[in-house]
């Protein structure tokens, strides 16, 4: 798989990582050896975790596995602080105290004694910016993360908390920053996106799939395997399961039908491929979905079919 930089820093990434947010909660222990299996057999490199995926658990299973399925110095690993999951019930706090507790509980489930990447996972108005910001300066020059990024944050945010950590000499610069991105939402295109390109930030795409939409498994009902049919996730890819995704889809879909490629990898490759794009974050609850993703290695897509795409889920 190739290597990208991340954005203007200096770390090379796969240019597709694998997320685990179902690892501890949709995918046991074996289906999670098997992703990291498929995943490093395919070259990849950047793996994204948070400490609020399945309460903690996700990154005890990837750590499980670093030093067995994959050595340390092979592995790319990306996590997230600011955002927990205690009892079913999502809590935020973007303050020092609590985003360097949240990185030290982190590195104890990981089993490692840094991360390559940690991101804040949202912005909080919980705490000032000024103060999220120092976190991650604290945790570089301790030594307990490489590099640093944000995540879900809007153009403006990000704008501002990129100018301020480049405002004086010394401050650790935002690397990358991790937001939605796929055919059914290009929010981003406006101002998100041409902030990242600006301050030289790297851009990882969340849910390139469209929630798994895109996949066209919903195009002819709810399938009681998939995640729209948990209460769970069901409004998160509920979504999308309007008149106007469902023109999209098609749209992918016909697409796929005259490449020979399935509707997953025609929306893979098409936010991978699109400018200033570091690695779409791919995730699977089986290892044999997640195969099926990474066969997009030696695809690209002609330029006609990437300008209908374009214009069939322009808004």
């Amino acid at each position: 798989m190739q290597l990208r930089h991340l954005g203007h820093s200096g770390l090379r990434v796969s240019r597709l990582g694998l997320g685990t947010m179902t690892w501890g909660r949709d995918t046991d222990e074996h289906e999670a050896r098997d992703q990291l299996i498929a995943f490093a057999e395919a070259g990849g490199t950047l793996v994204d975790t948070a400490a609020a995926y399945a309460e903690g658990a996700s990154e005890r299973m990837l750590g499980a596995l670093i030093g067995d399925v994959m050595a340390r110095e092979e592995i790319v690993i990306a996590t997230k602080a600011g955002l927990e999951a205690r009892d079913g019930r999502l809590r935020y706090d973007t303050s020092r105290r609590a985003l360097l507790a949240g990185l030290d509980a982190s590195l104890r489930r990981l089993g490692v004694d840094h991360v390559d990447l940690w991101q804040v996972h949202t912005w909080h108005d919980g705490a000032p910016l000024e103060e999220t910001l120092a976190a991650l300066d604290q945790a570089v020059t301790s030594g307990r993360a490489v590099y640093t990024g944000i995540s879900n944050y809007s153009g403006w945010q990000t704008a501002r908390a990129a100018t301020w950590q480049t405002a004086v000499p010394g401050r650790t610069p935002i690397a990358s920053t991790q937001v939605e991105y796929s055919l059914l939402n290009r929010d981003i295109e406006l101002e998100v996106l041409p902030a990242a390109r600006a301050l030289g930030l790297g851009v990882l795409p969340w849910s390139p799939l469209g929630r798994g939409v895109l996949t066209g498994k919903y195009r002819t009902g709810t399938p009681s395997d998939s995640r729209a049919a948990t209460s769970q996730f069901s409004r998160f890819v509920s979504h999308y399961l309007d008149d106007r995704a469902a023109g999209i889809v098609e749209g992918v879909a016909r697409a796929a039908e005259g490449l020979g490629w399935t509707p997953a990898e025609v929306a893979l490759v098409w936010v991978r491929d699109r400018p200033g794009v570091t690695a779409p974050i791919v995730g699977a609850r089986t290892a044999t979905q997640l195969r099926a993703t990474l066969s997009v290695e030696e695809l690209a897509l002609p330029p006609e079919i990437t300008e209908a795409l374009d214009d069939v889920s322009a808004d």
